[in-house]
């Protein structure tokens, strides 16, 4: 029996995929050409092109969508938060340690 090999996934930036869904909503291209080009699969052109999309709501219930470049923003918000989060307990910490040394 021959062994399966995974291949890893490549990682694309989040302004490949901009880039990559532009052809399918400005210039008409369908997904397969688009994907063809750029040698992406297919199912990934369509989940870039519809994170891409303005959200429709059609629904009050149904939970609104990031496109790529909320998500890039939201990691982005998220690292600097956990940052600062630890930045404060080092200030915190030290801050005891000056109380301690004033009594």
């Amino acid at each position: 029996m021959k062994e399966q090999t995974t291949r890893p996934s490549p990682k694309h930036t989040l302004e490949f995929k901009q880039d990559a869904a532009k052809p399918v909503d400005e210039k008409g291209y369908t997904h397969q050409q688009a994907a063809d080009n750029l040698g992406i699969s297919l199912s990934a052109m369509w989940r870039w092109v519809r994170a891409e999309r303005a959200p429709t709501a059609t629904s009050a219930t149904k939970k609104a969508t990031l496109n790529l470049t909320g998500h890039g923003e939201l990691a982005r918000l998220r690292r600097e938060n956990e940052q600062l989060r630890m930045e404060r307990e080092i200030l915190k910490k030290a801050a005891g340690i000056e109380a301690k040394g004033v009594e």
